[in-house]
């Protein structure tokens, strides 16, 4: 698995996206048509209540209640040096920081949420810390080619703790499965079924066997389970390598 991650795509192969936001002709941020307020979703309404990511040094965190250390997880994804790396549903930068320091200068990091202000933290903690890697993509996950990627343009994609506001669990895989290469990596993190006062409530969490099925059903096969806290459950699987 580490080796077979650990290959690049080849230079220039992503290019093509169109990051952070549109820019209408005054030079005003603008979400595309497809994404304005009136096709909001469970996506959109990610705060405290529900459980978001938000990145912290020490402190709770919504989007983990606490219990996920997000250093020690990243290292959990076979990630190598150069990687170029999707993080779906960024938040303020839980997972994005540290992948952007497992990935360092030659590699990218595609920081991707719903919420501008979200990725407005994101764009001041990498500059803060210098990670000129940190890419933000202002887009909504659930719809047809989400990710704003070109096919095949990543290594890795991370799903942490967003599934369980999406109506759409599916499409999410499905377009993780888009722009990850052959071979390539996907990290599923979610709430497991353990009560607790934080985190959003138990209809709502996604079973470990669900997340299985999702990810398998869009093309993924299952590499092993990971440590990923106390109230989290972690997978990771591949997307098959095709021989010729």
């Amino acid at each position: 698995m580490a080796d077979t991650l650990s290959q690049r795509m080849p230079p220039g192969s992503v290019n093509s996206v169109q990051t952070d936001a549109s820019r209408s002709a005054d030079g005003n941020d603008t979400l595309p048509p497809a994404l304005s307020p009136d096709t909001a979703n469970p996506l959109r309404q990610r705060n405290e209540a529900s459980g978001s990511r938000q990145h912290s040094h020490g402190v709770n965190i919504p989007g983990s209640g606490g219990f996920m250390q997000p250093e020690r997880v990243a290292r959990s994804f076979d990630l190598r040096p150069g990687m170029i790396v999707a993080d779906f549903g960024a938040g303020a930068g839980y997972f994005t920081i540290p992948i952007a320091r497992i990935i360092g200068d030659n590699g990218k990091v595609y920081a991707i949420d719903i919420q501008k202000n979200a990725l407005d933290s994101i764009k001041a903690r990498a500059a803060l810390e210098h990670l000129l890697q940190v890419e933000p993509v202002w887009t909504d996950l659930e719809l047809p080619h989400g990710s704003r990627l070109p096919a095949s343009a990543t290594d890795f994609v991370v799903v942490a703790n967003i599934l369980f506001q999406a109506e759409k669990k599916q499409e999410i895989f499905l377009e993780a499965a888009r722009i990850v290469r052959s071979g390539g990596g996907l990290a599923v993190l979610e709430w497991n079924d353990s009560p607790l006062p934080a985190g959003p409530a138990l209809v709502l969490r996604v079973p470990k066997a669900e997340a299985r099925r999702l990810a398998e059903s869009a093309g993924f096969s299952l590499v092993r389970e990971f440590g990923a806290g106390s109230h989290h459950y972690g997978l990771l699987f591949q997307k098959p390598a095709h021989h010729s």
